[in-house]
């Protein structure tokens, strides 16, 4: 991860050689020039996660580097929120309507589909920027954010450097709608974490965390996004993140409201996609070898299909729309018409042109093909299929 900009740097010598949580919590009060965070709630998972990297993670010292400016920017933010919410109580009066959370396994269109969604006049998400540093930086008012896209753009820029596959894999835009588990992972829960740092042990805690604390806390974000750009006011928030799957039912009680859309695809192209993404990813901040990222993330994304699974029967399946990959890809706006409609937007004349004019200027072919096979990360399409077997017979096959 690139360095911070001047003014946002680390306040903290060189990196010690392990993850340290006061050292952590220490640079963030230095940074922000504050030291209320609020409920300590997040210390509990922070300390796990610690714990975790400093075993597994393998990171190398520029990797270090980047966890500790991670972990300093989120908690930064927390920081500055909670002043801000001090000196004006109001924001908590904001109403957020949540919409819909799109769901689904990890590569299955529910990138392209989001920005789809989010694109409709009536409509809002969390943009990239936001994701990374959701606090304004000093001198920025409301509805500014030119510090916070520059430091979003440095970081793409240093992904790329670091990880050029990255640009085939993953849409990076500052300004572009991305996920909310990006915020939640700098509360130490959803599953950023174990996607960016290679934490086996952590990823096993936290799927028996109580993770309801971060969902409250993202609520509480979303109107403080809401406040600092009030033209968002009475738009419908369209969230998605679909490594929050196996954690289905916690998003579904924090948001009673929305729809749960639910992505599909083909687990044969999903898992060695996503395992691709993760080796990307990691490179970033480890040295891990393919094999052992297909050997963690091949049965991870299956454990995620079960909970899933047991989770939709529990909910009922009223709160889902179900979006088929090959209907995206052959006829996107009428998917994303259908959901429009369902979450209450109905469809014009203006809706369908702001759709057309997203589509128009957002081609896959914009980007390079993603290469990936199962042979790279020691995985074979028997053992996917017979992992996937009620998945692909219910919504595949």
């Amino acid at each position: 991860m690139p360095q911070a900009s001047a003014g946002e740097r680390t306040p903290m010598n060189a990196p010690a050689p392990r993850l340290d949580r006061e050292a952590l919590l220490d640079a963030a009060r230095l940074r922000a020039g504050l030291s209320d965070f609020g409920d300590l709630w997040f210390v509990e998972p922070l300390d796990a996660y610690v714990t975790a990297a400093n075993a597994e993670g393998n990171l190398t010292p520029d990797g270090l580097a980047g966890q500790v400016e991670g972990i300093v920017k989120g908690l930064t933010s927390r920081l500055r929120m909670i002043e801000d919410i001090r000196l004006h109580p109001e924001i908590l009066d904001e109403h957020v309507e949540v919409a819909g959370i799109i769901l689904g396994l990890p590569r299955t269109g529910s990138t392209i589909f989001h920005r789809l969604l989010a694109s409709a006049p009536g409509m809002t998400a969390l943009r990239w920027f936001e994701c990374q540093n959701f606090a304004p930086f000093p001198g920025e008012g409301r509805g500014e954010a030119p510090q916070r896209r520059a430091y979003a753009q440095a970081m793409i820029d240093g992904w790329l450097q670091l990880s050029p596959e990255l640009a085939s894999i993953h849409p990076l835009d500052p300004d572009a709608p991305d996920e909310e588990v990006i915020v939640l992972g700098q509360m130490f829960v959803g599953t950023a974490v174990e996607a960016m740092t290679f934490v086996p042990s952590f990823a096993a805690w936290l799927d028996e965390y109580n993770q309801e604390k971060g969902h409250e806390d993202l609520k509480t974000i979303l109107k403080y996004l809401q406040w600092q750009s009030p033209s968002r006011r009475g738009a419908k928030w369209i969230l998605k993140s679909p490594t929050n799957l196996p954690y289905t039912e916690v998003a579904a009680n924090a948001f009673p409201d929305a729809a749960l859309i639910m992505t599909h695809r083909d687990p044969l192209d999903v898992v060695p996609s996503y395992v691709s993404m993760e080796a990307a990813l990691y490179k970033l901040n480890s040295v891990l070898d393919d094999k052992t990222v297909g050997a963690f993330w091949f049965p991870r994304l299956a454990s995620w299909m079960d909970r899933f699974m047991a989770a939709r029967e529990r909910i009922g399946e009223d709160r889902f729309i179900d979006i088929d990959y090959r209907q995206v890809a052959r006829q996107p706006l009428v998917e994303a018409q259908r959901v429009l409609e369902r979450i209450g937007i109905p469809v014009d004349e203006r809706i369908e042109a702001a759709l057309a004019e997203f589509l128009a200027g957002n081609k896959r072919e914009q980007r390079p093909a993603h290469d990936y096979s199962l042979e790279r990360f020691g995985l074979n399409e028997a053992t996917i299929n017979d992992a996937f077997a009620a998945y692909r017979d219910r919504f595949i096959s």
